[in-house]
């Protein structure tokens, strides 16, 4: 029998790996991919919650930026992630994953409200859930969505999948040189401003004690290796490194 590191785990996967190199829109590869990894746990009873960004689509943060009103410009960001969340249903029950959506946001033509016993009922009954529209609220990210939603259901860990294997000191992706760490602490992520979760979801995590694995969802089978316990990606949790 497979011995899994935890039985309740909540993945959040950033609207950016969804893109996938195109850097815009759904890149259905990428989801089956995505889907096909889900499909490996959901076949041995691990109880999967996921909470996925919109930023492939709108992202609220940059279009306020440009002078469009923050309130307004982050409800059209969770609606972006309601999409994300059917496509990856689509994708995930394609794969013989039994799939609810719960949005924070009510519309219930196309996904169930966001109800904490009804979702722990789900994850009870073997179905995988995933939560769209953040939380409901602006001026909250999907990375403080994902912390909420983890310590509502009792979540052992928060899996973020991301497109690159863990946290560096520096982009990765435009810095050769930079160094990948392999655990911090909260307060390490606090204090060097890495860019991890934001501050509230790490504070949310540091308060009740919830680890962090942050690793590259890109790769066939990773999320079961970080399931596993193998060293891949970076553990964010408490105590000394």
């Amino acid at each position: 029998m497979t011995k899994y590191k935890y039985k309740r785990v909540l993945l959040k996967i950033s609207g950016q790996v969804l893109a996938g190199k195109g850097g815009y829109g759904i890149d259905t590869e990428v989801m089956l991919s995505i889907a096909q990894q889900i499909k490996q746990l959901y076949d041995d009873n691990i109880e999967l919650a996921i909470v996925v960004g919109g930023g492939n689509i709108f992202r609220g943060f940059e279009a306020s930026a440009r002078g469009m009103d923050r309130a307004t410009a982050d409800y059209i960001g969770m609606l972006a992630t309601v999409m994300n969340a059917l496509a990856l249903q689509e994708a995930m029950e394609r794969e013989g994953v039994v799939t609810r959506v719960q949005s924070a946001i009510t519309m219930q033509e196309v996904a169930e409200p966001y109800i904490r016993r009804r979702a722990m009922r789900h994850l009870e009954k073997g179905r995988a859930v995933i939560f769209a529209a953040g939380t409901g609220n602006p001026f909250f990210s999907t990375d403080t969505a994902a912390a909420l939603r983890a310590l509502e259901i009792g979540a052992e860990a928060i899996l973020k999948g991301t497109r690159v294997d863990g946290v560096y000191d520096s982009d990765p992706e435009k810095n050769p040189n930079a160094k990948r760490y392999s655990s911090l602490t909260y307060i390490d992520v606090l204090n060097k401003g890495l860019r991890v979760m934001d501050t509230t979801a790490i504070s949310l995590c540091m308060d009740n004690n919830i680890p962090i694995v942050v690793f590259n969802i890109t790769k066939p089978s990773n999320i079961r290796k970080v399931m596993l316990g193998e060293d891949i990606g970076t553990v964010v949790e408490g105590g000394n490194k």
